[in-house]
């Protein structure tokens, strides 16, 4: 198994990239240098957990519609999340449309 920063198996560093979203995104893209399949994976959850957390903020700002959304919009974030965890643990490279293609793009260049 390749090893990845922090010294872990690649499929564990890109699994953890989603753990806590954008957040372990960030962590992960900024301290692994090397790994293209970690980097592609914490992009990804950036691209993808960002934007999310920044709507589910302002939805929750507007009454009773806004928590209806965004409360739809945390179950369809919360199955994807784990969707992600568990291909990225799997060692698969699983790119969800548009998101996945400019994590792909943003991964390869360096910082």
């Amino acid at each position: 198994m390749v090893k990845a920063t922090f010294d872990l198996d690649e499929n564990i560093a890109a699994a953890l990239s989603y753990l806590f979203g954008w957040i372990t995104g960030l962590v992960f893209f900024l301290f692994e240098e090397r790994n293209q399949f970690v980097r592609f994976h914490a992009m990804q959850s950036i691209m993808i957990f960002l934007p999310v957390t920044i709507i589910l903020v302002i939805l929750w700002w507007i009454p009773f519609f806004g928590w209806v959304a965004a409360s739809v919009i945390s179950i369809l974030a919360l199955l994807l999340w784990i969707i992600l965890l568990i291909k990225a643990y799997q060692g698969e490279k699983f790119k969800i449309p548009i998101a996945g293609d400019m994590a792909e793009d943003f991964s390869k260049k360096k910082i």
